[in-house]
């Protein structure tokens, strides 16, 4: 029987720096992790036109795919491959082809709302918000609309305005609540290291019981 993957879940509002801690974790721990971006579980809206893509609320959690993601995480910490939707910024919509992930001991779940669904908070084995100043973020959005995917300045603000913000404080900020790890100001060494260590503290134990010939797993005690 093999042991269940190590799941973590890094939230936080959009440019907090969420995904560059992921892949900070990820170079630091080595092949052992899998990165699911959140953002790859947008709704198929296939059946609405692009104007209509446009003005979708991405940031409220209606716009997410639940139900896959809940079954793709499931099948990936039980040591089943997943293919995983592909999303395009530009066209606001998934990609057709999708990608094969192979289940590694370690399973990082990374997006404004990972903290958010129940179901998927129970799936999780270690809870991380990243939280940054707001001013901060929206610079950091504005860069990466605008030089990344091709959006145009006012459109991006007119977003933020309207819905980023909002959304954020009735919906990403209040699941803090859930996290074990609060990593302050975005990328904090000291506190990606904490994190890693407490990975890797993982995998040694993991590896500890596996050679033990154990069949149950025990997760990482957080503080």
């Amino acid at each position: 029987m093999s042991i269940p993957s190590f799941v973590i879940g890094i939230a936080g509002g959009t440019g907090a720096g969420k995904t560059t801690v992921s892949r900070e974790v990820a170079d630091a721990v080595g092949e052992a992790v899998t990165r699911i971006p959140l953002d790859n579980y947008y709704e198929d809206l296939s059946h609405l036109a692009y104007d209509e893509r446009a003005e979708v609320n991405y940031d409220h959690p209606s716009a997410f795919e639940w139900d896959l993601l809940r079954e793709h995480l499931d099948l990936l910490s039980m040591g089943q491959p997943i293919e995983m939707p592909q999303y395009d910024f530009e066209i606001h919509n998934r990609k057709t082809e999708t990608v094969r992930v192979e289940p590694t001991d370690i399973i990082v779940l990374e997006g404004i709302l990972s903290l958010y669904d129940e179901a998927i908070i129970d799936m999780l084995d270690l809870r991380v918000y990243v939280m940054t100043d707001a001013d901060v973020r929206i610079l950091r959005r504005i860069q990466r609309d605008v030089i990344d995917r091709g959006r145009d300045l006012e459109g991006v603000i007119g977003q933020y305005l309207e819905t980023v913000k909002p959304m954020h404080e009735q919906f990403v900020a209040p699941t803090k609540k859930h996290a074990d790890i609060i990593i302050p100001e975005g990328v904090n060494r000291m506190a990606v290291d904490l994190l890693t260590d407490k990975i890797e503290a993982e995998l040694a134990d993991e590896n500890s019981r596996t050679r033990d010939g154990a069949e149950t797993y025990d997760p990482l005690e957080t503080e």
